[in-house]
């Protein structure tokens, strides 16, 4: 082990980082509070500083990716759709396997200049979650309680509210309404043998209201789907924790770019739509496993900087004036300071530790499976049909 890997994997180096990002998160968000007033005056500005503020902790998570851990990341696409990337309004959907998934798309949202505008529809308990919850709160992030039933208005008024958003938004839909374990697959096989639908070896089967609902309510706004199957090399299973302790990964993703107007405008033919790209998302994925890549050309798009940069304005910032009262704490010899100190230690690393347990595969519990009365629940604020 070298010493940067040695220095990555202790823990106060990352707990370090980690208040970095909470303690910037916080700042973030009450500047995001201020910003408010400005709503009734100009919306379109508001909207302007709260994409640049929310890139500025979003991004902190994807210098992890990038820089910390240096997990490098290929596209399987062409260059013709390559260039549309950053320059249009689009549905992303994105297979649910991994606890980084997300950092992954991410990290392509900022190589193109769209991490700040990104969009997902979220479950309503989020909102209330510090930094996450609170960000996605002043982005007009849609959320919802996963019944369609309460949720359909809030949903629609919510999608609506983003026809006129001034920067281009990637919108990340899961379609499979939750994180793929056994089990799950388990049971969603069932519900497709069921519904005489075609069974998937890799993702779950897919809830198709969520995303035939966001066609409806941005037709006219988005132009394309961005399908994208993401895996991993050498079938690593990549953690949040593993990002953290500096570990590398190398990520593949296979994008596809369908125009919305190769997309049926009728309900149910849009749900066969999405159930028949699930198929084919299998098919990639089937091939990734037999031969170790998807098909077709590569592309491999440069890291910015401005991750980076972003941190070390932070980390500038924050953590000169935290190691000057420590090394005043210590040098006091006052108990009860040094307790105090310690105290506050112990509570950050358990802070940070929740962070990143949110993320863990066998924590992200749902109701998958599970009915109830005119209602289907999904984790991750999807409805099935």
């Amino acid at each position: 082990m070298g010493l940067l890997a040695y220095l990555k994997s202790q823990f106060i180096l990352q707990l370090l980082v980690g208040f970095v990002f909470v303690v910037s998160g916080l700042i973030i968000n009450f500047i995001q509070l201020c910003t408010c007033v400005l709503w009734p005056v100009n919306k379109q500005l508001y909207r302007r500083i709260n994409c640049r503020l929310s890139y500025s902790l979003w991004s902190q998570l994807v210098m992890l990716l990038e820089w910390w851990s240096g997990t490098e990341c290929t596209l399987y696409t062409d260059q013709a759709t390559v260039d549309q990337f950053g320059k249009e309004h689009v549905i992303i959907i994105l297979n649910h396997n991994f606890e980084i998934d997300f950092l992954c798309g991410w990290t392509m949202c900022e190589r193109f200049g769209v991490l700040g505008s990104s969009k997902v529809l979220a479950k309503q308990e989020l909102k209330k979650v510090p930094l996450i919850g609170w960000t996605w709160y002043f982005l007009e992030i849609v959320f919802c309680k996963r019944k369609w039933e309460e949720d359909r208005d809030m949903v629609f008024a919510g999608l609506e509210r983003l026809k006129d958003y001034p920067e281009f938004m990637w919108f990340l839909l899961y379609c499979e309404g939750t994180r793929f374990t056994e089990k799950k697959h388990q049971i969603s096989m069932q519900v497709a043998e069921g519904k005489g639908l075609p069974k998937l070896k890799y993702h779950l089967l897919p809830r198709t209201k969520g995303f035939t609902t966001t066609m409806q309510c941005l037709k006219g706004t988005v132009t394309a789907v961005y399908d994208v199957t993401l895996n991993f090399k050498d079938k690593k299973i990549p953690t949040l924790l593993g990002i953290v302790n500096g570990t590398k990964y190398k990520a593949d993703m296979s994008v596809r770019r369908f125009s919305v107007k190769d997309i049926p405008d009728d309900e149910k033919a849009c749900a066969d739509w999405l159930h028949k790209l699930y198929q084919e998302k299998d098919a990639l994925q089937e091939h990734y496993e037999k031969e170790g890549c998807f098909p077709g050309p590569t592309v491999k798009p440069r890291r910015r900087p401005w991750t980076l940069l972003n941190f070390l304005f932070w980390a500038t910032l924050l953590l000169s004036p935290l190691i000057k009262f420590a090394c005043g704490v210590f040098v006091s010899g006052s108990p009860l300071l040094i307790i105090g100190f310690m105290l506050f230690l112990i509570i950050a690393s358990v802070a940070v530790r929740r962070l990143i347990g949110v993320t863990e595969v066998k924590k992200t519990g749902s109701s998958y499976g599970n009915q109830e009365q005119g209602s289907t629940l999904c984790f991750d604020g999807k409805y099935g049909k």
